[in-house]
């Protein structure tokens, strides 16, 4: 498909492509081994006393705002509130605080953007990049666009957009008259067509203001062939699976023919969609499923330095069709290689085959695969020194061909999305690449085995559901607008950059999200609001060609205290974890840390240095970011980042492609867990939800403090863990026993709640005291020191030593 999408989705004036300015602010960097050294000793002069004493007068910048209700300003001057962290031990709220509404009028901040969908590490934005390198902070977006949701849809002849940068009309726009719209990014003075005076909701004429494009900031449109190169591509997916002894052992085969027969009838389609299968050991294998057959045949292609398509037309076929022989087939892979001696995997030689094989259309391949590839084009060397896990050596691929050929599969419109369902070191750094590049998805399970880790067998039972029947979009590009002054630099998610500023996703999924950097080019002096645009074209399963807008509105200010007051520090940790993975891949690990240390020691330098006159000893952040120095001592410890040689090699790869490539919430249950006692649950402020009580527990910091020998604790980490020490009935289990207690049916209501919110299924573990699976409960404790890291408070102590040199 040639590269002119870019055409298709409009070019845009922001096409500044900057290098990114260095992630920790050109801070002196500090030893690299930091992380080893004793625990600074706290300060012994008695100033470390008196929080807020007697005279000192909390921070209170004027605040130049225009609030639209007492309520507003008064939540500005609670972000601002100084925190002395060194006193303030219970700083985690007792639930989940929602992101920092913008500061807007009313009817603004009704039609804004949701927050699930698109956030901003700073609600409100500098007015000028001085600004904005004073306060030391990261400018980005994270954008969840494909996700789940109910959208008005829109079919108009005339899509209307403006005709100097392409924005699509918005909420954000005004109206001049009903004739002339002024567009909200360029500040262009646009016409109103004729057709947009109707309004197909109200069925009235001339009120262009109350269409449901102006009305909504997320919509999605049916496009006109205008916006096609080709005729939409049906729904396409190839399954490309690794048979040799190893895959056979471990027994995912039964685990994935099962799922997808109990799935056939939901894959996203219609009656166009083809189905293809390929098999893999030393040889590649296809599968004729031609209708007519009364079986599939099997053809075997043994030359695996010249893969070629034995067949053209039956491989990939009609899933309609050829229904009952897909079934046949998927029933009989199970037992075909039982007795097989193949400890060989050819698994660059299959994708080149899958390549071949989806390029005329397009479409989705799903590899699943146990172990290094060994045989042929992008065969791969064991890498892995334990003694050597903590350097950053191998973080970066062994080779570049699974990046070439996703970049050949991106340009051909094919996604490939990677299971690893291995105990071996498979080298997920070089085979991750492929779905990196072509927009897919990386799915882990270190210790896969169908019977002897149920935990692990269920995850994949329910990934793979979530994974066969979620929707799906094809061909897509994703464009990027924001207003005039602001440039985007950084792209961060699984896609390929087509242009400074055109996303290509061969296949857009609902799981996947996206982060961007931004920086201010020009001053935001004559505007008061400052706006972001994300368009994703696809065409939909069902072959229609969609185009999905979500638009945020943020104020522009000019105090430093306003940006402080408004920083989202969910978000910044998001971003700045993204940035801390490119880091540690192009320079060093020991760097990307110094670098997140940096972030946030420059960050309460510059309040110190702003903030207050008087300057009380301890460590002061404002209310909005007092959870900062904790997030990023959380990103310190998440395997991605961690040093240590306990970290695997492919798990901390597998843990940075997650940073990298999940929406904000998945990504925050990640880096700081929600850990909740679960035997004391009462009624208290529970939710009655359809007849049935959801206890809502209070959250506990992350350390062994809050733990009891005779409590039952649940951890929920995105995979949940459960610790229910004096319940010896749990002990090993992979799902809470139904009893007929209030204890049982309030803790299953509340686990219930937990995981109705997640699209993935997360595995799931019942831990005693005693048993040496503790571990794995203890890694979260964030706020515990081991023995390679800091306690919260020795971190906090060495973020105010860092403040003093």
């Amino acid at each position: 498909v040639p590269n002119s999408y870019e055409s298709l989705e409009g070019g845009s004036y922001s096409g500044t492509s900057l290098q990114s300015p260095p992630f920790g602010y050109n801070y002196p960097t500090m030893h690299p081994a930091y992380q080893q050294n004793p625990a600074p000793k706290p300060d012994p002069s008695p100033s470390h006393g008196g929080y807020n004493p007697p005279g000192y007068q909390p921070y209170s910048q004027v605040l130049t705002l225009v609030c639209d209700s007492e309520s507003l300003c008064h939540l500005e001057a609670e972000t601002l509130r100084p925190v002395n962290l060194l006193q303030e031990r219970n700083i985690l709220p007792p639930k989940h605080t929602p992101p920092p509404e913008p500061n807007l009028s009313n009817d603004l901040r009704k039609v804004n953007c949701s927050p699930d969908t698109f956030r901003c590490t700073l609600t409100n934005i500098p007015q000028t990049q001085a600004l904005l390198n004073k306060a030391r902070l990261p400018l980005g977006l994270l954008l969840h666009p494909f996700r789940d949701l109910t959208l008005p849809v829109i079919t108009s002849n005339t899509i209307v957009r403006c005709r100097s940068c392409r924005t699509y009309i918005n909420p954000f726009v005004s109206f001049l008259d009903q004739r002339r719209w002024k567009c909200n990014l360029c500040y262009r003075v646009n016409d109103v067509p004729d057709e947009f005076m109707y309004n197909p909701v109200t069925r009235s004429y001339g009120e262009p203001h109350k269409r449901p494009e102006v009305q909504n900031s997320t919509v999605e449109f049916i496009a006109s062939s205008d916006y096609m190169l080709r005729p939409p591509q049906p729904a396409l997916y190839l399954f490309l699976l690794d048979v040799s002894h190893n895959a056979v052992e471990s027994g995912y085969l039964n685990v994935f023919c099962q799922s997808l027969l109990d799935n056939l009838e939901k894959l996203p389609g219609d009656t166009r969609t083809h189905i293809g299968f390929v098999t893999f050991d030393s040889t590649v294998h296809f599968y004729n499923l031609q209708e007519g057959l009364s079986q599939p045949q099997m053809l075997v292609v043994s030359d695996i330095d010249d893969v070629f398509i034995p067949t053209h037309d039956s491989l990939l076929v009609n899933l309609k069709e050829s229904k009952e022989l897909v079934k046949d087939l998927l029933n009989a892979l199970p037992g075909m290689f039982t007795h097989t001696r193949e400890t060989q995997s050819a698994l660059g030689p299959a994708l080149q085959a899958a390549y071949k094989l989806m390029s005329p259309t397009g479409g989705r391949v799903s590899v699943f695969q146990t172990q290094l590839p060994t045989l042929g084009a992008g065969l791969l060397q064991s890498r892995e020194d334990p003694n050597l896990r903590s350097s950053t050596k191998h973080l970066g691929p062994a080779t570049d061909f699974y990046k070439k050929l996703a970049l050949d599969c991106s340009g051909q419109q094919i996604g490939v999305d990677l299971f690893l369902l291995s105990s071996q070191y498979s080298d997920l750094a070089s085979l991750a690449c492929v779905s990196k590049y072509s927009a897919g998805s990386v799915f882990y399970y270190p210790s896969f085995h169908h019977i002897h880790n149920t935990a692990q067998r269920q995850k994949f039972q329910k990934d793979l559901q979530r994974y066969l029947t979620r929707k799906i979009g094809f061909e897509a590009v994703m464009r990027i607008r924001c207003t005039k002054g602001l440039s985007i630099h950084t792209f961060h998610g699984n896609f390929f950059v087509r242009s400074t500023d055109l996303l290509s996703l061969a296949n857009v999924n609902p799981d996947s999200g996206f982060a961007v950097q931004m920086s201010i080019e020009e001053s935001l002096a004559d505007t008061s609001l400052a706006c972001f645009q994300a368009a994703l074209l696809y065409t939909s399963s069902k072959g229609k060609r969609r185009i999905r807008v979500h638009t945020l509105c943020l104020p522009v200010v000019s105090q430093l205290s306003e940006v402080f007051a408004g920083a989202d520090i969910q978000a910044i940790s998001c971003l700045l974890a993204n940035m801390a993975i490119d880091r540690s891949i192009s320079s060093s690990l020991s760097d990307a840390r110094d670098a997140l240390v940096n972030a946030v020691v420059d960050c309460l330098t510059a309040y110190r240095a702003n903030g207050s006159n008087i300057q009380p000893s301890g460590l002061i952040a404002p209310a909005a970011l007092r959870l900062f120095p904790l997030y990023v001592l959380a990103l310190l410890k998440q395997k991605a980042l961690r040093t240590g040689t306990s970290t695997r090699l492919d798990e901390r790869v597998f843990s940075m492609c997650e940073l990298k490539s999940q929406p904000l919430q998945q990504i925050m249950h990640m880096v700081h867990p929600d850990l909740y006692r679960i035997d004391n649950m009462t009624e208290q402020a529970a939710l009655h939800l359809n007849d049935s009580v959801i206890p809502q527990p209070p959250l506990l910091q992350l350390t062994a403090e809050k733990l009891t020998r005779e409590g039952a604790f649940l951890m929920d980490c995105g995979s949940v863990s459960i610790t229910a020490q004096n319940h010896t009935s749990y002990q090993d289990r992979t799902e809470i026993p139904e009893l007929q207690t209030t204890y049982s049916e309030r803790t299953r209501a509340f686990i219930s709640w937990l995981l109705e919110s997640r699209t993935f299924h997360p595995a799931f573990h019942v831990v005693k005291d005693d048993a040496s699976t503790k571990t794995s409960f203890f890694q979260h404790l964030v706020e515990d020191r081991t023995e390679s890291a800091f306690s919260y408070y020795e971190f906090l102590l060495h973020v105010q030593q860092q403040m003093s040199k």
